[in-house]
């Protein structure tokens, strides 16, 4: 059978779906599909469930900062299974949802493996479809991994399905996934390891909160180790054993579990692409700003399959598949704006980001006035007997603009909004300051920060 189709959206994750239900609604005939369940990484294997479980480290961190201040944590623990039933009470309904959503948009939903068979034709699972425009939003994989043993090696999806939580558990590279996973498993009773090629980890945020935030990490437990590469896995009794190597040193580690967290690359070996003439590499289908890919005008591409200045996060994807969505409905070239989007990883507590780094400010020439702020004995951290907090502003000092922001502590995955914004809108410190928090709150702590 063929089908003729304006849009076919490949991959139903938060990027493709927004797409489909623009062009959809529009009136477009719009089919989207996906091998997986609907709802993509974020939802159902990523971010979303990952917070879930979250929230039972942050209660167990929360009681002990408070013992001897009022609080007893007693024989308070984790249950695994509980908190595992919990997560799935969220993500169950979503692939239903996700496509009765789309299907009241008017868009058809597909299941089943995607490639292209031409510029403009692709099958699902043997069935052809025709259509005059693509859009690529497949997301990511977890980076292959070259070690002897690799296999032996579980991903990010698998962790958020573990049915029980193993004592011994070590992570591979020093990531968001590391470092999210490890603070969870670490209030969960395990004993987490993280494992890092480099000498810094987390790259992509502050190098001095980043200490802070290793420092806390060992306060409960979390091990890294630093500049050490894994030579092999393999099966021992009831356990794994991981060889590592840190220089010319060489040694073995008995773990329960092995987790990947070494990165991610864009989904794309599977699809095809070479028959539809569309260049692409490992980061993404290489597209001009507007989204569209540089080699095949039907072809557009968001998110994770997109080689773009956007960050790998799921604002920036959907910001990306609206903003292709609009272009191929009114047939204009308007590039995603990326200004002022914050990040965080969601440690307890978590540390964050918006705009430019230090080294990157400098290297762009601006005289920066750095604002450094140990935040730790403030009102808000003592409140809930945290320590640990800190943030660093980064001022133009030619007209007083934010240039970047980056904060390490409790709420602050909240309180870096308002950076976010005031970057976003140009805004120079100043003007930040002089807004009114209700107070006490962390958001009150602002315009001391400033």
């Amino acid at each position: 059978m063929n089908e003729d189709y304006d849009l076919i959206v490949i991959g139903a994750g938060m990027a493709g779906v927004a797409a489909a239900n623009k062009c959809g609604a529009a009136g477009w005939r719009v089919a989207i599909v996906d091998a997986l369940p609907y709802g993509g990484t974020c939802a159902l294997r990523g971010c979303d469930p990952k917070k879930i479980l979250r929230r039972g480290a942050e209660i167990m961190d929360a009681a002990r900062l408070m013992q001897g201040k009022g609080i007893d944590p007693g024989d308070l623990s984790i249950n695994w299974a509980d908190l595992m039933a919990h997560k799935r009470g969220f993500t169950d309904p979503v692939p239903d949802k996700m496509e009765k959503g789309l299907s009241g948009n008017g868009v058809e939903t597909l299941h089943g493996a995607a490639r292209f068979t031409g510029s403009n034709t692709l099958e699902v699972d043997g069935t052809a479809y025709q259509s005059e425009r693509f859009l690529v939003a497949a997301g990511a994989m977890p980076r292959p991994l070259s070690f002897t043993g690799a296999d032996l090696v579980i991903d990010s999806t698998n962790f958020l399905n573990l049915e029980a939580l193993p004592n011994r558990v070590l992570f591979i590279g020093g990531g968001f996934v590391s470092f999210e996973f490890a603070h969870i498993a670490a209030r969960a009773g395990a004993n987490p390891i993280i494992v890092d090629r480099g000498a810094r980890p987390l790259r992509g945020f502050d190098p001095d909160l980043v200490e802070m935030l290793i420092d806390r990490s060992g306060g409960i437990g979390v091990d890294l180790m630093r500049e050490t590469e894994i030579v092999s896995v393999s099966e021992a009794s009831r356990a794994f054993t991981v060889e590592v190597k840190s220089g010319d040193e060489t040694r073995t580690i008995e773990t329960d579990l092995v987790v990947h967290g070494a990165g991610r690359v864009a989904a794309l070996a599977d699809l095809n692409l070479e028959a539809a003439g569309v260049d692409y590499s490992d980061k993404g289908i290489v597209v001009a700003p507007h989204l569209q890919s540089t080699t095949n005008s039907a072809v557009f591409a968001a998110g994770d399959s997109a080689d773009t200045d956007g960050m790998p996060l799921t604002p920036v994807a959907v910001i990306e598949g609206k903003v292709a969505a609009s272009n191929m409905l009114k047939d204009t070239q308007t590039a995603p704006d990326y200004a002022g989007i914050p990040t965080a990883v969601f440690t307890v507590p978590e540390v964050a980001r918006v705009g430019m780094l230090e080294s990157e400010a400098r290297d762009a020439g601006y005289d920066v006035d750095v604002r450094f702020t140990d935040t730790g004995d403030w009102y808000s951290n003592y409140r809930i007997g945290e320590t640990s907090a800190a943030a660093k502003v980064l001022v133009d000092k030619s007209n007083g603009k934010i240039l970047g922001a980056h904060l390490f502590g409790p709420e602050y995955g909240e309180l870096i909004n308002f950076f976010g914004l005031a970057i976003k809108l140009g805004l120079a410190a100043k003007q930040l300051k002089s807004m009114t928090a209700a107070y006490p709150s962390v958001g009150s702590d602002l315009g001391s920060l400033l």
